[in-house]
């Protein structure tokens, strides 16, 4: 298990106890109390530190290593009838962003999204859940076939960015990315997104333009990561922590802005510490969220998005 800087004391706290039932193991001493009063000492810290948490700790949790990614969910909620789909038919097969046809219950779902690594070879096998180009136009030809046969998308949304490389930019990031906005925003189908990690910049928005937009508790979702937006205005990435705060991108603060639908709720300590209960939330806002959406006809629901989108951002004219 691995432990960030805030969560030391649990680390403390876990070690006693693991040391206390090992003493009680190899030893003829009753040690229950001693280790039940641990317990309940862990469980009050848990409870202090995470509903205390600042914005740069809710960026940390998003990045935690052991956090499900896109394929986590995917598969929790499809099981064996999940059917990967792959390329762009253009340029090639963008491992950083996957999709493909699913099944929760009897309704079929779109499932796109961004998918990390969990070790260094994955990792840059999934280029770090950064796409390029072809990613996107790989997402969006899924869409169109999903409004073809009728059938909804949802997408997750995890990503630090669109990968900025060079060669990206030679093949069209900026446009990919405009095109597939520009698509999703009249797509004849439910779109239901959501942020189970990073949600950073253009890199997420590519893929998260939907009728309804959650993020789960312990997410963000902004124009730009803090360290980046601390490196433009203060030349060092070592005032990430005020960068954060001020750019208002925890759920809470995406909710209070009215530029989501809602949170859904992470197990104490992230999702990473009990997945079945994250995905199980994931699965009901999905449901709930379709019975909602499959009553609009395709009309009613291109309209619906264009006004929901175009009543985003507030302004004073002088």
């Amino acid at each position: 298990m691995e432990y960030l800087d805030f969560e030391l004391p649990i680390k403390e706290l876990q070690e006693q106890l693991d040391k206390c039932m090992l003493i009680g193991q190899e030893s003829n001493i009753d040690v229950s109390e001693t280790c039940k009063s641990i317990e309940l000492k862990m469980e009050e810290t848990k409870k202090e530190i995470y509903k205390n948490l600042t914005a740069w700790q809710r960026v940390q949790l998003s990045r935690h290593p052991s956090r499900p990614y896109t394929l986590n969910y995917i598969n929790a909620l499809c099981g064996e009838t999940f059917f990967e789909l792959h390329g762009d038919r253009n340029v090639r097969d963008d491992k950083a962003m996957v999709g493909g046809l699913g099944k929760i219950g009897d309704q079929s779902f779109m499932f796109i999204g961004q998918q990390k690594g969990h070790n260094t070879k994955t990792r840059q096998y999934r280029n770090f859940g950064m796409s390029n180009p072809e990613g996107y136009r790989k997402a969006l030809r899924l869409m169109k076939m999903a409004e073809k046969f009728n059938i909804p998308v949802v997408t997750f949304l995890d990503t630090p960015g669109a990968y900025p490389g060079m060669e990206a930019e030679e093949r069209g990031q900026g446009e990919a990315i405009a095109r597939n906005i520009f698509e999703m925003v009249k797509l004849q189908v439910p779109i239901i997104t959501i942020v189970i990690g990073e949600g950073a910049s253009g890199g997420a928005l590519g893929i998260g333009v939907g009728d309804k937009v959650y993020m789960m508790e312990n997410t963000w979702y902004t124009v730009i990561s803090p360290e980046s937006c601390s490196s433009i205005l203060w030349r060092s990435w070592d005032y990430k922590e005020q960068a954060a705060e001020a750019l208002k991108l925890t759920a809470t603060d995406m909710k209070k802005l009215k530029l989501i639908d809602g949170i859904i709720k992470e197990p104490i300590g992230g999702a990473h510490m009990e997945r079945d209960l994250a995905f199980e939330e994931v699965k009901k806002v999905i449901l709930k969220s379709y019975k909602e959406l499959k009553k609009l006809s395709p009309a009613k629901l291109v309209e619906k998005r264009m006004e929901k989108y175009a009543k985003m951002g507030e302004f004073n004219e002088k």
